[in-house]
C-alpha cells in the first residue's frame, strides 16, 4: 500500500517526502477532529468495577 501512495505521488524524493508528511499530519488531524471524539463514547474506558465505599 505505502509503495503504491509512494509511486504516485508526484515530484522527487524531497517532494514525495513532504507531500507525505503533510498526508499522515492529515490523517492524524483527521482522527484526533472527528474519529477519535465519535469512538470515544463508544469505548469502555469509563467501565469500573470498582465500587465507592
Amino acid at each position: 500500500m505505502y509503495g503504491w501512495i509512494w509511486r504516485h505521488l508526484p515530484g522527487n524524493t524531497w517532494v514525495k517526502a513532504l507531500i507525505s508528511l503533510v498526508l499522515v499530519l492529515a490523517v492524524v488531524y483527521t482522527l484526533f477532529q472527528y474519529v477519535f471524539p465519535w469512538a470515544e463514547p463508544l469505548l469502555p474506558f469509563n467501565d469500573v468495577t470498582v465500587d465507592n465505599q
